[in-house]
């Protein structure tokens, strides 16, 4: 058997040699500093972004009919890892929020027109979360779950922990759903901060175009806990 080292199972040397800062190297170290930390927390949020949407989506499978308790229960494993992933994610923007506002003046020219908003794994991440307007496939899988099951949704949030697995889900669901909101919100407000009302790099309003779409996704499901308060 061939040795495997650390550095050839990461590829370290290719994971490592991505940070290309396109500030000119005259600008000074602490500009083009600033931008390797810029370019590293958004690698990193993409890197997390391809395992929360393939955990959803193993989630969403695991809870598309047939599926027996054994099924409930990955379902339940995968959401709740998602759950731990946003927390991270949102310390990453926590974390950025320690990026120079006068570096970030600096390299920002150098972005061009790419934008955060072109992210393709996000817009994943949003279609199967849905917003507060519209179910994601991951909820529809959840109802339909349910369904096979014999139960509601609404029976799931009235039976509590005596709706097992499927109470576990509704519990990740909602951990989920807090979690992306943070993010956004989080998102919004590092940018408020950093670039103020400045038109976003990619030709949106900038913090105006955030704001409209920091959703609450599970509005369905948070409707039929709140229903718990009327006895």
């Amino acid at each position: 058997m061939t040795t495997l080292t650390y550095t050839d199972y990461l590829q370290m040397e290719t994971l490592l040699s991505l940070q290309e800062p396109r500030i000119p190297a005259t600008a000074g170290r602490a500009a083009v500093l600033a931008e390797q930390f810029f370019i590293i927390t958004h690698q990193s949020c993409e890197l997390w972004l391809k395992q929360v949407g393939a955990d959803l989506g193993a989630a969403a499978d695991a809870l598309t009919p047939p599926c027996d308790v054994d099924d409930l229960e990955s379902g339940v494993e995968f959401l709740m890892r998602t759950g731990e992933i946003l927390r991270v994610l949102h310390g990453q923007l926590l974390a950025l929020e320690k990026l120079p506002v006068q570096y970030f003046a600096e390299f920002r020219p150098y972005l061009g027109t790419a934008s955060g908003a072109q992210s393709a794994q996000f817009r994943q991440l949003a279609r199967l979360l849905g917003s507060d307007q519209h179910p994601g496939s991951l909820y529809q899988a959840f109802v339909a779950a349910a369904a096979y099951h014999g139960r509601t949704v609404p029976e799931v949030c009235r039976q509590g922990v005596g709706a097992g697995a499927l109470h576990r889900i509704a519990e990740a669901l909602m951990d989920i759903g807090n979690g992306y909101w943070h993010w956004k919100v989080t998102h919004l407000a590092l940018m408020s901060k950093m670039a103020g009302n400045r038109q976003g790099t990619g030709g949106t309003s900038g913090v105006d175009f955030l704001a409209r779409r920091v959703t609450m996704p599970f509005a369905e499901l948070r409707g039929l806990r709140s229903q718990l308060h009327d006895g």
